[in-house]
C-alpha cells in the first residue's frame, strides 16, 4: 500500500461533499478543506502535505512560485513531483514503512488506540479517570487512519515516558500557518507555506546529505543518522528531515488484519489494524532546530519553541505569534514562515490558522485552535515599520493590566479578605473574548492611518495619546461593565456583601484611572507633588531589535 497512490486523504469540496483524493488531486480547485473526523489530524494532513510539497517542487523562484499560486499544478505534473518519493510512503511491507522504525521487530505491545495523543493512558485506566475520554472505544483502525494517526503522533509527540522522545518541536508544539483570505481552494492556503526551493534550503540541515535515509529516517536503520545513546542535529540530516522527523519507533502490526469498519473515519476495510510495537530511544532531537511553522521563545540565550497554554489563544498571542515581539520581559519571533509570507507575498491577503495541543507533560488538557487576521504595512514608511508593533505592544500590556485589575476586584467582591479562593479563570477569558473585536478594529485603524498619504507620525505624542485614550475608554467601559453586570452584579443579591461589592467597584474603577495604565498607554500621568500632568514625548516600550531568523 502507497500512500502516494491511495486515496485516503479526507477532504471537503465546495458544495460540502466529503470526499477521500489521492496526494496528487490536492490542487483540484473545488477542493476547500481537509476533513477528517478529529481536528488535529486536520492539523496534522496541512502539515504533511506542505512538507510533501516542500521536499519535493523543482520552483526555485518567487515568480514561479506565484503563477502556481493561482494556476495550480495538473494532477500529473504532481505525480512527477512526488514520484522520487514513493519508495518513502508505502506503509505496509517487508521493507521500509511510512513513519515506522526500519529494523523494529519486537517491543512492547499497545491497543492501536494508543498512537491517538488524547488517548486514555495506562495511568488514567488504573485511577478510572478516563471520564471525557473513554477506553475503548477505538480499537481498529483503517490502515489510511492509522498513517494519519502515525503521523500526528510523529509531529506532535508528547512524553512518553524514559526513552520515548518528544518531537522535534517538543510536546504538543504550537504551529502557525498561513491561509488565504477568502480561501479559495485547500490547495492555496497549503502553497502559501511552501518556499521557493533555494530560500528554503538556506534554513538549516545539511544539503549534501542527499541519501533519501537523511530526509525519510525510515527508509534505514536510526544508527545512520544518530548513535546509540546519541542525538540528532540538523547538521546530522537534509534541511527537508524537519517535516519527517520521527521521535518514536513504532512498527504498526498488520499479521492479524480483519474485516470491519474503522473506529475513526467509520468506513469499510479489509485491513482493520487492532496494534503495533514500540520501542524507547528513537531519534533524539537536540540543537538549533528551527521549524518554519512555530513561533519561537527565547530563554537563557536558547530559542525554544512556543507551545499552547492553559486558557486558549486570544489577541494578547496575536502579536507574537503575527509579527515577533518583547512583551512581558520575553522575546518572541514569529515562525519564519509567516515572516516570508509578509516580507515577500504581500500581494496576498491573508490570515493565520493556529492550533496545537495544550499538553501536562503527557497529557493532553485541551486542544486548542482559531484564526487571526495577518496585516502587512505595505507602503508605509521606516519609521511607522517600526513604531506600529510598540503601540500594539502597549495596546496589549493595558488589556493585561485591566483584566488583573478585573480579577482582582472580583476576588475582593466575592471573598474579600478571606483565605477562600477559586478560580477565576473564566474572567481572563470573558474579558478578551469581549475586546476581540474592538482590538482588531484598533489595529484596522492603525494600518489604515499608516497607509495613508495623511503623513501620520506614529512617534508623535499626540497621536499617541489619542491612541491611548481611545484603547482606555473601550478597557475602562468594558471591565467596569463586566464587574456590574456580567459577573458580580449577575449573582443574587441575597448572597453577597453589597458593601463589599461596592468597595471592590470603587476600587477597580480608581485603578482604571490611575497612573500604571496611563503609562503603558503613553498617557498624561499625575506627578508627585500634584504637580501639572506631564505628556509623553515618545513610546513609553518599543520592541527591542529581534536576532534574524533565516528565511
Amino acid at each position: 500500500m502507497n500512500l502516494l497512490e491511495e486515496k485516503w486523504l479526507p477532504v471537503r469540496r465546495r458544495n460540502g461533499q466529503a470526499d477521500w483524493i489521492a496526494p496528487h488531486q490536492i490542487a483540484e480547485p473545488d477542493i476547500v478543506a481537509f476533513a477528517a473526523n478529529r481536528a488535529d489530524f486536520n492539523g496534522a494532513l496541512a502539515q504533511m502535505m506542505i512538507g510533501l510539497l516542500q521536499t519535493t517542487t523543482p520552483i526555485n523562484d518567487e515568480g514561479d512560485w506565484e503563477d502556481l499560486l493561482d494556476v495550480p499544478p495538473t494532477a500529473e505534473v504532481l505525480q512527477k513531483w512526488f514520484a522520487p518519493t514513493a519508495d518513502a510512503f508505502v506503509l505496509d511491507g517487508d521493507k521500509a514503512r511510512f513513519m515506522q522504525d526500519f529494523s523494529l521487530t519486537e517491543g512492547a505491545e499497545c491497543t492501536i488506540d494508543a498512537l491517538l495523543i488524547d488517548a486514555a493512558g495506562g495511568s488514567a485506566i488504573d485511577k478510572n479517570t478516563d471520564h471525557f475520554v473513554k477506553r475503548d472505544t477505538i480499537t481498529a483502525m483503517c490502515p489510511h487512519c492509522a498513517a494519519t494517526a502515525l503521523f500526528t503522533l510523529q509531529t506532535n509527540a508528547p512524553a512518553g515516558g524514559a526513552g520515548h522522545r518528544t518531537s522535534l518541536r517538543g510536546g504538543g508544539p504550537l504551529t502557525t500557518l498561513v491561509v488565504a483570505t477568502p480561501s479559495r481552494s485547500l490547495w492555496q492556503d497549503l502553497w502559501l507555506n511552501v518556499k521557493p526551493q533555494r530560500a528554503f534550503l538556506q534554513q538549516g540541515g545539511d544539503v549534501q546529505k542527499t541519501a533519501k535515509h537523511f530526509t525519510f529516517p525510515w527508509l534505514a536503520e536510526i544508527s545512520k543518522i544518530q548513535a546509540s545513546g546519541g542525538e540528532t542535529q540538523p547538521l546530522q540530516v537534509h534541511p527537508h528531515h524537519l517535516f519527517w522527523a520521527m521521535p518514536r519507533r513504532i512498527q504498526l502490526d498488520f499479521s492479524d488484519a480483519q474485516t470491519g469498519q474503522c473506529d475513526i473515519c467509520k468506513r469499510e476495510s479489509t485491513q482493520l489494524v487492532h496494534r503495533y510495537l514500540t520501542k524507547p530511544q528513537g531519534l533524539n532531537y537536540k540543537g538549533v532546530w528551527r521549524h518554519p511553522f512555530s513561533p519561537y521563545y527565547e530563554a537563557k540565550d536558547v530559542w525554544l519553541p512556543v507551545h499552547p497554554q492553559p486558557g486558549g489563544f486570544s489577541y494578547k498571542n496575536w502579536l507574537s505569534w503575527a509579527m515577533g515581539s518583547s512583551q512581558s520581559k520575553k522575546q518572541v519571533q514569529a515562525a519564519t514562515i509567516v515572516n516570508y509570507v509578509l516580507a515577500t507575498r504581500k500581494k496576498s491577503e491573508c490570515r493565520l490558522w493556529v492550533f496545537g495541543y495544550d499538553m501536562d507533560n503527557m497529557k493532553p488538557r485541551c486542544w486548542y485552535e482559531t484564526t487571526f487576521p495577518l496585516y502587512d504595512l505595505a507602503g508605509s514608511d521606516r519609521a511607522t515599520q517600526k513604531n506600529f508593533p510598540a503601540i500594539v505592544k502597549n495596546l496589549i500590556e493595558a488589556s493585561e493590566q485591566a483584566v488583573f485589575y478585573l480579577r482582582q476586584a472580583v476576588k475582593q467582591a466575592w471573598f474579600g479578605d478571606s483565605d477562600l479562593r477559586g478560580d477565576l479563570s473564566f474572567v481572563d477569558k470573558a474579558f478578551w473574548d469581549s475586546t476581540e473585536l474592538h482590538f482588531y478594529r484598533q489595529l484596522q485603524s492603525l494600518i489604515a492611518q499608516a497607509r495613508s498619504d495623511t503623513g501620520i507620525d506614529m512617534d508623535d505624542a499626540g497621536f499617541l495619546i489619542s491612541v491611548g485614550e481611545a484603547w482606555l475608554k473601550v478597557l475602562r467601559n468594558k471591565v467596569l461593565d463586566m464587574f456590574d453586570v456580567d459577573i458580580v452584579g449577575a449573582g443574587a443579591i441575597a448572597q453577597q456583601d453589597p458593601r463589599r461589592i461596592a468597595e471592590a467597584y470603587n476600587s477597580l474603577k480608581r485603578n482604571m484611572q490611575g497612573d500604571t495604565i496611563k503609562k503603558i498607554l503613553c498617557l498624561p500621568v499625575t506627578e508627585k507633588g500634584n504637580k501639572p500632568a506631564k505628556k509623553s514625548k515618545k513610546l513609553a516600550s518599543t520592541t527591542e531589535p529581534q536576532a534574524q531568523l533565516p528565511l
